[in-house]
Parts: C-alpha cells; sequence; structure tokens
C-alpha cells in the first residue's frame, strides 16, 4: 500500500526467505526485491549489507519469541534478540538509513522472563542508537499475540482443542490480548 521503490529482504532462514519472496513476486506481483541470506548477528555482513543496499527504511523483526524455549537458551536469546538488534541500529545509521523501527513485545514492559528482558535490551539498544546516530530515526513498537504471525500461540491452541484438550496457559492469572495482522 505504501508502493516502496524497492525491498530489500534478509533472513537467514533459507525457507522463509523463499517463501516470502515467492509471496511478493507471485501474489503481491511486486518484483522490485532482492532477497538476502544473511544473519542479523553478524556485524561485518550487516555493514557490507547496509552499505551496498542504502535502506531508507529498516523494519528489525528478526527474534526469538518462544518464553518457554528462550529460557532454556538464554544466551542465544539474548545474542538474536538484543545484540543483533545493536548491530543492524548500528550498521543502519552508519549507512545513513532514514528510519529503523524494532519490532519488539509486550513482554519488554517490565519483563518476567529471558525473552522479554532480551527484548526491553532491544529496546535500549534503539534509544542509544538514537542518542548515537542524529541522522537516523529510531523507533520501537511493542506487539502481543498476533494471529497469524511467525510464533503465534494460535495453531498450539487448534491442536490441543483438536486433540480434545486441554489448552495450556502460562499462568492462569494472566490476561492474553489478541490482534490481527492487518490491526498490527
Amino acid at each position: 500500500r505504501v508502493k516502496p521503490k524497492r525491498i530489500v529482504l534478509v533472513d537467514h532462514g533459507e525457507n522463509n526467505l523463499f517463501e516470502i519472496r515467492r509471496e511478493l513476486e507471485d501474489d503481491r506481483h511486486f518484483g522490485n526485491l532482492v532477497a538476502v541470506l544473511a544473519d542479523c548477528k553478524d556485524a561485518t555482513r550487516m555493514g557490507e549489507l547496509f552499505a551496498a543496499e542504502r535502506p531508507s527504511v529498516v523494519f528489525h523483526a528478526a527474534a526469538y519469541k518462544h518464553v518457554p524455549l528462550m529460557e532454556e537458551n538464554p544466551v542465544e536469546a539474548v545474542r538474536n534478540n538484543a545484540v543483533a538488534t545493536r548491530i543492524v541500529a548500528a550498521a543502519a545509521g552508519e549507512s545513513g538509513a532514514g528510519r529503523v523501527i524494532l519490532v519488539s513485545s509486550d513482554k519488554a514492559v517490565a519483563p518476567a522472563t529471558v525473552m522479554g528482558a532480551s527484548k526491553a535490551l532491544a529496546e535500549w539498544a534503539i534509544e542509544a542508537a538514537q542518542n548515537r546516530y542524529h541522522g537516523t530515526r529510531f523507533a520501537a513498537v511493542r506487539f502481543g499475540n498476533v494471529l497469524g504471525s511467525s510464533g503465534s500461540v494460535v495453531p498450539i491452541f487448534r491442536r490441543q482443542i483438536a486433540a480434545g484438550g486441554p489448552v495450556s496457559v502460562t499462568d492462569e492469572a494472566m490476561t492474553g490480548y489478541l490482534t490481527s495482522i492487518p490491526t498490527a
């Protein structure tokens, strides 16, 4: 809808990159794109990529989101969610990007989990980048559970219901909020 001149897709997952490229080209008829297989935790690669592509707007959505798995793998949660954000923010600032938007999580507010803490660190990295790279506007947007997004709890609930239940919840006292992809 915003009619970008060009889209540069970056993902470390070959299948995800293939699928989003296919969707944009075949289903949405957008052909001016490049698909780059790269890991945002690689500072050298990100620096090279941003220097070559010079994006005007960056949406940084790379994240590990599964709370129980991140509790079991805290180092990777911090590396991927926080350190990679710092790397991407620096590459964007140094290349003169106009805007960087971090896709964060409601779990970054008063974090009670490793995943939430790693996303809070990511937000702080964005704040620090704003203070360092004055030519780039940095922002973070927090989402809760987005229906149908990668890592959404809905497919888990559907499987549990189809199997006759029960539906698992993290804590019986919690309140869950859901939003649609278009609303997000």
